[in-house]
């Protein structure tokens, strides 16, 4: 598995679970994308405990925990097929999934976290009740799914049709995101036209920004298209796109909080079975199509 613009820094194919697990302490060109999502979550993490153990149990938080909940998960899950990918026998299984879109607060490619926090919290006044607000949830959880599906599926492509693959992996976040921002998209209109002004639309915003530099990395690979080699360990795309996606998180979660506090009573809140219950079923459906992609492929032969 080589990454265009990266020469070197991989680690030796067909490692050990012991020798692929001690090599996110040592320096190779995974070791630092693996560490920028594995503080974050912790930080996530740390964030959902306090606020369970504090008053995150107080009505109508159950739509922000969920959404709090799913960023402390997005940024652990691409660490497994990192950390493993050169995994034996056969190392290139895991590492061919590896770069499943994870991060659930921009694209719920994983879980529809942020799609429930804004429904609840975030969604126009004036569309409160209409029947995009209605089917809004739903169609993000259906958008969650194919979104892992479509994942999924790029990377059967990759090896025979890489420009194909890469067009796939890249709307499969984008789409989701595109569809789970109209809300915010619309707000933020508004407030350029001057009939709006709220607190959270500087966070909006800045959200916004980081998703577009998101975007921009992943699709570009800058700045190691440009000088192949020098930005094997510290400073490539992949690293640009994973704190890029981290710091949009952290804008959106502060958007999402100013906006419960401050329009508190006047969005209707769904139940929790309701909140759970889509969460619920988004991630059973992704976890299926991953179970399926995986059994579908086949271990490389033993070289004699």
């Amino acid at each position: 598995y080589r990454e265009p613009g990266i020469l070197s820094g991989y680690r030796p194919p067909r490692s050990s679970a012991c020798e692929c697990l001690l090599s996110v302490f040592g320096m190779n060109n995974e070791t630092l994308n693996i560490w920028t999502h594995l503080v974050p979550a912790g930080y996530f993490l740390w964030l959902l405990l306090a606020r369970l153990g504090g008053s995150g149990l107080e009505a109508g938080a159950g739509p922000f925990l969920a959404y709090l909940g799913t960023c402390a998960l997005f940024p652990a899950l691409p660490d497994v097929p990192s950390w493993s990918s050169e995994l034996s026998p056969g190392g290139g299984i895991p590492g061919e999934f590896r770069g499943i879109p994870g991060f659930g607060a921009d694209s719920p490619a994983v879980l529809p976290g942020s799609a429930l926090a804004y429904s609840a919290y975030v969604f126009p006044l004036e569309w409160v009740g209409s029947t995009f607000h209605d089917f809004y949830v739903p169609v993000a959880v259906l958008n969650s799914v194919l979104s892992t599906g479509l994942s999924c599926y790029s990377r059967f492509l990759e090896a025979e049709q890489p420009r194909l693959s890469k067009a796939f992996r890249t709307l499969a976040f984008v789409y989701p995101y595109i569809f789970d921002s109209i809300p915010v998209f619309y707000r933020l209109f508004r407030s350029t036209a001057g009939s709006c002004s709220e607190a959270s639309l500087p966070l909006h915003s800045r959200h916004s920004l980081c998703a577009l530099l998101t975007f921009l990395t992943f699709t570009s690979r800058l700045p190691e298209r440009l000088a192949p080699g020098s930005f094997d360990f510290i400073g490539h795309s992949h690293q640009v796109f994973h704190i890029c996606g981290i710091l949009g998180t952290l804008f959106q979660l502060e958007a999402v909080s100013v906006d419960m506090a401050e329009r508190r009573g006047r969005l209707p809140l769904p139940s929790s079975l309701e909140t759970f219950g889509s969460l619920g079923m988004g991630a059973a459906a992704s976890l299926a199509i991953l179970g399926v992609c995986f059994c579908s492929l086949r271990p490389e032969p033993p070289s004699r």
